[in-house]
C-alpha cells in the first residue's frame, strides 16, 4: 500500500519499489513506474496501484478420479503481474487518493481466475485415471497439467499475468479410503515384523542353547583342572611340609649354635664387666680416701688458721682495752648495753658495783 501524507490541501505518495504506481490527471497519464514518489490533488487525480513482485497463491480443490473416489489436492501458484499498465485496464487497482488503500479487490479476482483455472485442470486429468494411479503419480501428472493449462491459458497473458512456478503439494484421498489402503501395507509390516521378532526369538533360542553348551562344556573343563588342581596341591603340601621340616631342623641348630655362642659371649662379657667394675671400685675408694684426706687437711688448717686469727684479733682487743682509760671502757660498755637493751630481758646489779658507783658519785670532784 502506497504511503499518501498530507500538506495544505495537497497529497504525497511514495511508492514502494515492487509497487507500480499509475497516476491520471484529468484522463492524462502524468506518472507510470515502480516506485514513484509525486505530489498531486486529490480531486484532479487517479491512481492505480499495481504489485509487480512475486505472489505466492496456495490452493486446495476436491477431485474425482475415475473410480468414483474423491481425493484432496493441495498446490501452490507463483505469479506476478507482467505487463501493470495491461492489468489495470482489465482489474481494479485503483487506490484512495486520502488513504492508499484498493477502492476494489483485484488481489482476489486474479486469486480465483487462477484457482478456477487449475481446477479445470486437475479435475480433468483426475478424472481419467483410478484412485491408485492418482495416488501413486498424481502429484507429477497434476503438476505438469497445470503447468501446460495455465501457460496457455488465453486470459492471463490478456490481464498481464505471467505465471512462475507450480507446484503440488499433495494429492490424497478422504480419510476412511486412506486407512483403507494403510491396512494392507500395515498388516504386511505387522507380519514381516512378527516374522522377525520369531526368527530373532529363534536366534536367541539357538544362540542360549549354544551358550549352555559352551557353559557346561567349560564346567566340566573347569572341574577337570580343579580335580588336577587338588592332586597338584597335595604333591605341594607334602613337599612344603618336608622343605619346612628340613628348615626348622637347620634352624634349630642354628639357634642352638647361636645360644651357645650367645651364652660364651655373655659370660665372657659378665666377666669382663665384673673385673672392670672391681676396678672402678677400688678407684672410686681410692679417689674417695684421698678426697676425704684432703678434706680433713684442709679443715684442720682451716680451723688452725681461724684460731690464730681469733687469737690475734682477742690480744689486739685486749691491748686497745689495757691501754685505755676507765671511764672511756664504761662508755663504750654503756654504748653497747644501749644497742643490745632490745634483746635483754634482765639486768643484775650486783651491791660490790652499786657500792663502787655510789662511792665515786658521793665523792667530791667525781666525774660522771
Amino acid at each position: 500500500m502506497a504511503d499518501i501524507t498530507r500538506r495544505l490541501g495537497r497529497r504525497h505518495l511514495r511508492g514502494a519499489p515492487t509497487a507500480h504506481i499509475r497516476h491520471h490527471r484529468s484522463g492524462r497519464l502524468v506518472h507510470d513506474g515502480p516506485g514513484l514518489s509525486f505530489w498531486f490533488r486529490p480531486l484532479t487525480a487517479a491512481l492505480s496501484e499495481i504489485p509487480v513482485d512475486d505472489r505466492e497463491l496456495a490452493m486446495t480443490f476436491h477431485a474425482r478420479t475415475a473410480d468414483f473416489q474423491d481425493v484432496t489436492v493441495q498446490a501452490t501458484v507463483t505469479y506476478r503481474i507482467g505487463d501493470p499498465a495491461l492489468a489495470a485496464a482489465r482489474l481494479d487497482f485503483s487506490i484512495d487518493p486520502d488513504t492508499g488503500a484498493w477502492r476494489g479487490t483485484p488481489l482476489e479476482q486474479l486469486g480465483t481466475l487462477l484457482t478456477e483455472t487449475a481446477q479445470e485442470h486437475a479435475l480433468d486429468v483426475l478424472a481419467r485415471v483410478p484412485l491408485s494411479t492418482a495416488l501413486t503419480d498424481g502429484v507429477r501428472t497434476v503438476r505438469e497439467r497445470l503447468a501446460a493449462g495455465l501457460a496457455a491459458e488465453p486470459r492471463l497473458p490478456a490481464t498481464g499475468i505471467e505465471v512462475v512456478a507450480v507446484r503440488v503439494v499433495a494429492v490424497r484421498p478422504e480419510p476412511e479410503v486412506e486407512r483403507a489402503l494403510r491396512t494392507p501395507a500395515r498388516e504386511r509390516i505387522q507380519q514381516d515384523a512378527d516374522r522377525a521378532t520369531y526368527e530373532r526369538r529363534a536366534v536367541a533360542v539357538e544362540r542360549e542353547r549354544a551358550i549352555a553348551e559352551n557353559e557346561l562344556a567349560s564346567r566340566i573343563e573347569l572341574a577337570r583342572r580343579e580335580e588336577r588342581l587338588v592332586d597338584q596341591r597335595g604333591v605341594n603340601a607334602r613337599r612344603e611340609a618336608e622343605e619346612q621340616a628340613a628348615a626348622d631342623a637347620v634352624r634349630a641348630d642354628a639357634e642352638a649354635s647361636r645360644t651357645v655362642r650367645l651364652s660364651e659371649a655373655e659370660a665372657t662379657r659378665t666377666e669382663r664387666l665384673a673385673q672392670a667394675e672391681a676396678i672402678r671400685t677400688e678407684r672410686l675408694a681410692e679417689a674417695e680416701a684421698a678426697k676425704a684426706v684432703r678434706l680433713a687437711r684442709a679443715e684442720a688448717e682451716k680451723a688452725r688458721v681461724v684460731g690464730e686469727a681469733g687469737a690475734e684479733a682477742r690480744a689486739a682487743w685486749l691491748r686497745v682495752h689495757a691501754e685505755v682509760e676507765v671511764a672511756v671502757l664504761h662508755a663504750l660498755a654503756g654504748i653497747q648495753l644501749a644497742e643490745n637493751v632490745p634483746h635483754i630481758d634482765s639486768v643484775t646489779i650486783s651491791p660490790d658495783v652499786l657500792t663502787g658507783l655510789l662511792a665515786r658519785l658521793a665523792a667530791p670532784g667525781a666525774q660522771p
